[in-house]
């Protein structure tokens, strides 16, 4: 069980030694550390099935404690991360092979997803503070890469509005504490937040998930590489917000009423303003942040009908995202990379040179649409069905105007991009592992449609 935790420790002290590797050994030991933290962290699924919910805990003075948790939760979560960060650590290979920094960018991308996993397995909210602030720095350095003006004013802008966010999430703990006297997760299950508490520490989630009114920062991230947006949309950073909500509010504290109503009505604010806003916008990867933006709220409303079911469908739909988003721009990667512009009104034409990378953006987008058989359609289709049958029809209505939105404006980036008339000749190239990875996260987004009964039932079994 204590193994479990190693997915923490390895990339933690993995980051650190990377420094000191040679040049051209930093990528693939950084592979190999994060190919390592997906394997441990498919070992907790069997050991929760086996023992359950495990609290592990190291008391450092009367008021802290270093307390870990292994459950369905933070197995899944854990999984479904170092997954997706190992697949775009391999699409890094070649994509960063030409950078004379890809060392520092290594350091920092191993770091940020062992920082992502000490959250994850944090069962004390100051600890999993610790570790939000960590991401935070980790981003930071991550979206202002390239180091030109532009990149560091992005990254200043992500830096300082999740930092007023974290603030407040900061608040709301000091007030859990003076209101219980403690900050383990085990002791406070079951325990019922003031208003006040509960949106204080709602603001420093929405925060990270840049959802209304803090979304500014995410699509502005996009100077980043290529591998930092995806592992910021879709292993990492804007999954930590609504991970800390499903911790916080669907497993741990009693939610009120009125403060699930109101994160509804959030959720959908920002599902029709994310889809609005990448309806009308040109720049590719601008246009997959504000679709990122819009699909969170799509999870955080699953979590705020706060059932059983709906976090077992929340967490299908963290998957279906994960894996869909995280293709999509990886194939945005490709076509930057190969094309050198990110405005989809200069491209045409691709399918006829890129066919492989037109058929994963495909699969990878009919997923984030939620068409059957892939697997973004049933957490989508669920979503959508349990809103309107616990009574919030206008809120399900508007859900499924947000899933017709991101309908037309996947298929519009898709008529832009690679139907028409070729405008610039880009050709995406023979065994490239960039290609490879987008055609596995492709045909997974397919395959596990299909079969969608063993994702949920494995899920459903780890959550109940």
């Amino acid at each position: 069980m204590n193994s479990v935790l190693l997915a923490i420790v390895i990339p933690l002290l993995g980051a650190f030694l990377i420094p000191f590797l040679p040049k051209r050994f930093k990528p693939v030991v950084s592979v190999c550390i994060l190919g390592i933290t997906f394997l441990i962290s498919v070992t907790a699924l069997p050991v929760v099935i086996k023992y359950g919910e495990i609290f592990l805990q190291k008391k450092v003075n009367e008021w802290f404690n270093l307390t870990f948790v292994i459950d369905g939760l933070s197995a899944i979560m854990a999984v479904v991360s170092s997954c997706v960060a190992f697949l775009i650590a391999l699409y890094s290979l070649e994509y960063m092979k030409d950078y004379e920094e890809r060392g520092i960018f290594y350091f920092w991308m191993v770091l940020f997803v062992g920082a992502m996993m000490g959250l994850i397995f944090s069962a004390n909210l100051l600890l999993l503070y610790c570790f939000w602030e960590i991401t935070a720095v980790c981003s930071w350095k991550l979206i202002g890469f390239y180091r030109q003006e532009k990149d560091l004013k992005a990254a200043d802008r992500a830096f300082l509005v999740t930092f007023f966010g974290a603030s407040l999430l900061l608040a709301g703990i000091v007030f859990v504490f003076f209101s219980y006297g403690s900050l383990d997760l085990y002791f406070l299950k079951g325990k019922t937040l003031p208003f006040i508490t509960s949106i204080l520490l709602l603001a420093g989630i929405i925060s990270k998930s840049a959802q209304l009114p803090f979304q500014t920062w995410l699509p502005d991230a996009g100077v980043a590489p290529t591998p930092v947006t995806a592992l910021l949309h879709a292993a990492v950073l804007v999954k930590i917000g609504v991970y800390v909500f499903a911790r916080l509010f669907a497993q741990t504290f009693l939610a009120q009423p009125a403060f699930l109503a109101a994160v509804i009505t959030l959720s959908i604010a920002t599902i029709i303003v994310g889809a609005a806003s990448a309806l009308v916008e040109n720049n590719l990867k601008r246009i997959l942040a504000y679709s990122t933006i819009s699909q969170l709220g799509y999870i955080l409303l699953a979590l705020a009908i706060n059932t059983k079911f709906m976090l077992v469908i929340a967490l299908l739909y963290i998957l279906a995202h994960s894996l869909g988003k995280a293709g999509l721009f990886l194939c945005a990667g490709i076509i930057e990379q190969k094309t050198h512009t990110k405005n989809i009104s200069e491209l045409g034409g691709l399918y006829k040179t890129m066919p492989l990378t037109a058929a994963a953006y495909l699969m990878c987008a009919f997923s984030i649409i939620g068409l059957p058989p892939f697997l973004g359609f049933w957490p989508k289709f669920m979503t959508v069905l349990f809103t309107v049958k616990e009574g919030y029809v206008i809120a399900g209505i508007l859900a499924l105007v947000g899933a017709l939105a991101t309908l037309l404006y996947l298929v519009r980036l898709f008529n832009f991009v690679f139907l028409g008339e070729m405008k610039i000749k880009a050709e995406e190239g023979k065994r490239s592992v960039m290609v490879f990875v987008v055609m596995v996260l492709g045909v997974a987004s397919l395959l596990l449609g299909l079969v969608v009964k063993l994702p949920f039932g494995l899920i459903a079994r780890l959550i109940q």
